[in-house]
């Protein structure tokens, strides 16, 4: 096995836990066969769960015995949303997602109500809260959660990886979300902010900050 990087996890294997504040746990679970970061944040009264991908039954294990108020999808792709339906039964949690993502997500997860949060909305769980970051170009509706613990924590979906941004399907869409990456996430956050994605291991944005030419060079 090659050497592996922040907060990485094996696919279908145990979940990666870390204090991320004094009242807030967060647990990183891979799922799936296209390795889908799910993640959940605990803190002493409840819970959020991020992005419902893949493998009920483990996500099911996952936030077994807890509490989950909510249940956020940063994303309307199919590799993010195949445990939806399952765990907002399982769970009973209210459904959120970027809202102009928020009614594909609806019909083809076959959930019940789910709302669309965009830009300075928040979304609680126990005592505390995630901010909505609305990030256009993946999707029409991708959203990214910031919690501000000990550091600042970004759960970025598929718009930003170590290396650069998602997959976009035209230059307008590229040059969409690399606008938003540089004005609302590189623009408003510090280096040390990690960087949680929706697939593989975590960065900072000090790292990543260094390469935003050359993702701009490169279109993509």
């Amino acid at each position: 096995m090659g050497a592996t990087g922040l907060a990485h996890v094996e696919p279908d294997g145990e979940p990666y836990a870390e204090a991320v504040s004094p009242t807030v746990t967060l647990y990183k679970q891979s799922v799936g066969t296209m390795d889908n970061n799910a993640y959940l944040l605990v803190a002493s009264s409840g819970s959020l769960l991020i992005d419902a991908a893949a493998r009920p039954q483990i996500l099911r294990r996952l936030v077994e015995g807890r509490h989950v108020d909510a249940i956020v999808t940063t994303h309307r792709h199919h590799d993010h949303i195949g445990a939806l339906a399952d765990l907002a039964v399982a769970t009973g949690a209210r459904l959120y997602a970027g809202a102009p993502d928020a009614s594909a997500i609806r019909n083809d997860a076959t959930t019940g109500e789910l709302t669309g949060v965009w830009d300075g909305d928040v979304i609680g769980f126990g005592d505390t809260q995630v901010e909505v970051v609305g990030l256009v170009g993946h999707t029409p509706g991708s959203v990214a959660l910031l919690y501000r613990g000990d550091e600042t924590h970004l759960f970025t979906g598929d718009s930003l990886f170590p290396g650069g941004p998602g997959r976009t399907r035209s230059p307008r869409d590229f040059a969409s979300l690399m606008g938003d990456l540089e004005t609302k996430i590189f623009g408003a956050f510090p280096d040390e902010t990690r960087v949680h994605p929706g697939h593989g291991d975590d960065t900072t944005l000090g790292a990543e900050r260094p390469h935003l030419a050359e993702w701009r060079a490169r279109g993509w």
